[in-house]
């Protein structure tokens, strides 16, 4: 269940090249990890359309809201520039989230900003008995965000950088092919860039492996109704049609999407 509301601003601390990290205070209706939340970033209709963030994570108790994003315009950037004490208006959460198998051994491979759904997926998934192994990749050491959080749950951190200077020397999906040579996982789950994306649905597929990916897409009302971030999709007859990543997704079967 989805709703407006307003949240005040805890910190918006900068993490990582034009990365930043926003905490809100703000009470939601049962986020899941992979879901949304649609971000007014402007303090009139300039910008006009929301941002969509990914949850980063949320904590019922102290009703702290957590986000992950990129300042790549206007509105990210009037974002930044927010400071404790100041409000914000969202919608959601929003969408499908992730879908954690019956078995107990999970992989989550993230590239860049992918770990932003990623993170909540591994906290909530360790909490609850899973075995975890997150696969992390950027293109240098500077790209690996908030992984020091997670030292404290049950995660297995393997890194992978373009540059090598941090871990596996390498794209995080070469990394993953290695060890799904001896490892064996009851899901994937991977957010990142498509092609990214594409490399970790085919490697479950060789597999047999159950593989969930969130894409990214621009969306403008972040509720199905204008059909402006659609994506192609297999039907179960072969058939190829139209679903909106904001509401049928934005998290969907790998086996699923016309790559």
């Amino acid at each position: 269940m989805s709703s407006l509301w307003q949240g005040e601003v805890v910190a918006n601390t900068a993490v990582g090249p034009d990365i930043y990290h926003l905490r809100l205070r703000t009470a939601l209706p049962g986020p899941r990890p992979g879901q949304f939340v649609h971000l007014r970033c402007g303090s009139s209709w300039d910008p006009l359309l929301r941002r969509p963030l990914s949850i980063h994570d949320y904590n019922p108790a102290r009703q702290e809201l957590e986000l992950l994003y990129q300042v790549v315009g206007r509105g990210t950037a009037w974002l930044a520039g927010r400071r404790p004490g100041d409000f914000l208006d969202g919608l959601g959460p929003l969408g499908r989230g992730f879908t954690l198998p019956p078995g107990p051994r999970v992989a989550l491979v993230a590239g860049g900003l992918g770990i932003a759904p990623l993170f909540f997926l591994a906290r909530v998934a360790a909490a609850g008995g899973y075995q975890v192994t997150l696969y992390v990749g950027a293109r240098s050491r500077d790209g690996l965000l908030r992984l020091e959080t997670l030292q404290g749950l049950a995660v297995e951190v393997q890194r992978a950088t373009d540059d090598g200077s941090a871990g596996f020397a390498g794209p995080v999906t070469s990394l993953l092919a290695r060890h799904l040579e001896y490892k064996q996982y009851d899901g994937i789950f991977a957010c990142g860039p498509r092609a990214m994306l594409a490399e970790v649905a085919k490697l479950a597929g060789q597999r047999g492996i159950p593989a969930e990916v969130s894409l990214e897409e621009r969306m403008a009302c972040g509720l199905g109704a204008c059909r402006g971030c659609v994506v192609a999709l297999y039907g179960e007859d072969g058939s190829i049609a139209y679903e909106n990543v904001c509401s049928a997704g934005p998290v969907f079967p790998a086996e699923k999407i016309v790559w």
